[in-house]
């Protein structure tokens, strides 16, 4: 298993977990020295004289070793917490900044509830990967040698025998492991699963109450909870019977131990004392040998953590070009120069298409749903990359300017409109921070949106909920289009940006963008006969291609009668 990921992360904090590991070390070389002095406790005890008078000194350095063992192990455990609760923050900060640069056709092939329980249960299981398993295998495995050299040096004989028995330990773990992988990575799924329909069923509450379908997806939900209560009982039974397993084979291999120690006494080969020494070393190399079981089964269940989470880091992000050329403030000149698109596994949405629009010009575009009417903008914005040809603004290739510079000279409304669990001036000043209450409420006027924003409890400050829930679906458009014309962008996309206006909003709207749209350059999408009035020229899309320009009846208008 690859675990270079998080020995990556682990470099800011080398210093704190190299200074735990050697308390570690030390810790390991004292529980190590005392079997050897309950060895000389035990002669003394069975002597006579000054050997027995040295008993209060073995016992008093005993105290001082388990003295000195619990404060190294209190050291290493804030330690080894610290440092891999920083290394967490910083995995999860990582890949959430990745997730943020990956480019929407990633999030388009897989559900959120999947990236949510990465980001969050996933990752959070490597915490006690890192402090009991990852940086605890080396003091594990040098104890387990330490003992076993000591218990050959006490008996050659008695510690070889036990040497060979240890590799029964790792064939028992490799039978188990061969459940336990497939059966973790199962697990892990099924909770990535439910939390993947919570999300879901929360956010379509709505719908689900309209249909009264309230049982039936607590039904469902439940089912999936029941799955991962079957899986996570196969495992805890399976962990169940390793520990038991593992303790039935150290039990026989001290009862083994006791029969061949007492041939050695009785034949004069081995002491009390030594006798004493390797049994505590048989007891000492027990902990090791059974945490390692513990250490293997945990990392058969992180196993599938880590190749999810290089699987995500390993996805390409978006080519932004942080080094390439930053655009200018532009005039506003669009070209799309024989631009193909397709989304995946999905009929072509844009075939060849060229399309101008001049700086100044608000371009209405129509046509039906799947039409490539979205596509268009979302190719200007570089959200997707068009599979062949070239889109220009001010004649600048926009595949070689920086994302940033590009989508900040951008403006849009979607069709669905997106905002954030805060209040509402939040909302609106999201791309321009720094803007002030007058810019605010100047572009919430041209929005058509002051009025009802003042009647809110707290007006400018009332929170809105998450997405906006608190709000109706036309309020919620307003918002998102007073949140573009803040921006002031010199090129503006309104994709259906009317869609829930009333027909007095509508109008009020279309008088007022008369006086505010300025030079801007306007893409306009929509079905709406009424919001025709705002462009300067009409294009229709259909199967991916442009069909011939509609003419306006006057200069500078489109006539409702003239819509495809």
């Amino acid at each position: 298993m690859k675990t270079s990921i998080l020995l990556r992360y682990a470099a800011p904090y080398r210093a704190s977990l190299a200074f735990a590991s050697g308390l570690m070390l030390i810790e390991t070389a004292l529980s190590l020295a005392v079997p050897w002095l309950g060895g000389r406790f035990a002669a003394g005890v069975w002597a006579d004289g000054q050997g027995r008078r040295n008993v209060a000194w073995v016992l008093v350095v005993l105290v001082a070793l388990f003295a000195a063992q619990a404060l190294l192990k209190f050291a290493t455990g804030y330690l080894l917490s610290r440092g891999a609760q920083g290394i967490l923050a910083d995995l999860r900060a990582r890949l959430y900044d990745h997730l943020q640069a990956l480019p929407l056709s990633f999030f388009q092939q897989r559900r959120q509830g999947d990236l949510l329980a990465l980001l969050t249960y996933e990752v959070g299981q490597l915490s006690s990967f890192i402090t009991g398993t990852l940086l605890a295998v080396l003091p594990l495995l040098l104890t387990v040698v330490g003992a076993v050299l000591l218990m050959i040096r006490t008996d050659a004989l008695l510690g070889i025998l036990v040497a060979i028995s240890i590799p029964l330990f790792y064939l028992l773990l490799k039978v188990m492991g061969r459940r336990l992988r497939p059966l973790s990575r199962d697990l892990q799924t099924e909770y990535a699963d439910a939390v993947a329909i919570a999300e879901e069923n929360l956010g379509l509450l709505p719908l689900i109450k309209t249909f009264t379908r309230e049982a039936q997806e607590s039904q469902r939900y439940r089912l999936q909870i029941e799955r991962i209560r079957q899986l996570s009982t196969i495992q805890q039974r399976l962990y169940a019977a390793l520990g038991p397993a593992v303790q039935f084979i150290a039990a026989t291999a001290v009862v083994l131990l006791l029969w061949l120690a007492s041939e050695q006494i009785s034949g004069g080969g081995m002491t009390p004392g030594e006798l004493v020494s390797f049994l505590l070393y048989a007891a000492l190399l027990s902990r090791p040998v059974s945490a390692l079981a513990g250490v293997y089964g945990q990392t058969q269940q992180v196993r599938g953590t880590l190749e999810r989470l290089q699987e995500v880091l390993g996805e390409t992000p978006e080519a932004i070009f942080p080094g390439g050329r930053a655009l200018p403030r532009v005039r506003g000149e669009i070209q799309f120069c024989n631009v193909s698109f397709a989304y995946p596994g999905r009929a072509p949405a844009l075939t060849e298409m060229c399309l101008t629009v001049a700086p100044g010009e608000t371009l209405a575009i129509t046509g039906r749903n799947g039409a490539g009417k979205s596509t268009l903008a979302h190719l200007l914005m570089r959200l997707h990359q068009p599979d062949a040809g070239e889109i220009r603004i001010d004649g600048i290739d926009i595949a070689k300017v920086s994302l940033h510079s590009l989508r900040g000279q951008i403006g849009i409304v979607p069709q669905q409109v997106l905002l954030f669990s805060g209040s509402v001036r939040d909302n609106i000043a999201y791309g321009r921070p720094d803007a002030d209450a007058t810019a605010i409420e100047a572009a919430a006027t041209v929005a058509q949106a002051h009025e009802f924003i003042t009647r809110l409890p707290q007006g400018y400050d009332s929170m809105i909920g998450d997405d906006g829930v608190r709000l109706s679906g036309g309020q919620r458009q307003r918002i998102a289009l007073a949140r573009a014309l803040l921006k002031d962008p010199p090129i503006l996309v309104l994709d259906e940006a009317t869609a829930m206006f009333d027909p007095q909003g509508e109008k009020s709207f279309i008088e007022e963008c008369h006086h505010t749209l300025g030079e801007r350059t306007v893409l306009l999408i929509t079905h709406r006969p009424a919001s025709l009035a705002l462009a300067d020229r009409v294009v229709r899309l259909k199967d991916g291609k442009i069909l011939p320009v509609t003419s306006s009846p006057s200069p500078g208008r489109t006539s409702p009668a003239s819509l495809p």
